[in-house]
């Protein structure tokens, strides 16, 4: 999972509900209090493929905590402890997340934090501490935006900052 956009750009049709469909079924199928993340894949021939079952908060849902009123690491403790839960409601028109893989060769990525947030203040910048190696996931960006190009385009280039 490299970058995240919800809503989805095509959210509705046939494909959507297919894939709706599928994720319902599962989590019906299973007996599971809290946070269930049912990853799908879209193949190029237009196939749902199920990649991933989490039943946990997942990397891929990093974008709610800035981009829903009720974030999902929020969410699985109300159901847990058996709490109300929270509206999931976006909080803007177009949310993007872009995972930090890898990292910088030479320096710290708290190092690089001026920068991002000089050219994309309205980048919400997550380091999780982790050492940098190809391919590991060390952190993620958000952005918020009324249209989903500027999302995309903020939350790419504050990302940026922190790979080589």
């Amino acid at each position: 999972c490299a970058e995240v956009i919800a809503p989805a750009p095509r959210g509705e049709g046939p494909l959507e509900d297919m894939a709706a469909e599928i994720a319902q079924r599962i989590v019906s199928g299973l007996d599971v209090t809290g946070v269930l993340a049912v990853e799908l894949f879209e193949t190029t021939d237009e196939r749902i493929l199920v990649n991933e079952l989490a039943m946990r908060p997942h990397n891929s849902g990093h974008w709610s905590i800035e981009g829903s009123v009720t974030g999902q690491f929020e969410q699985h403790l109300r159901a847990v402890l058996d709490l109300p839960l929270g509206s999931t409601a976006l909080r803007g028109e177009s949310i993007v997340m872009v995972n930090i893989l890898g990292g910088p060769a030479e320096g710290a990525l708290a190092d690089r934090l001026p920068q991002a947030f000089e050219r994309h203040p309205e980048a919400k910048v997550h380091l999780y501490g982790k050492a940098p190696r190809p391919g590991r996931k060390v952190g993620h960006v958000t952005v918020l935006a009324d249209i989903l190009e500027d999302a995309v385009a903020q939350a790419r280039g504050a990302a940026g900052f922190f790979q080589d």
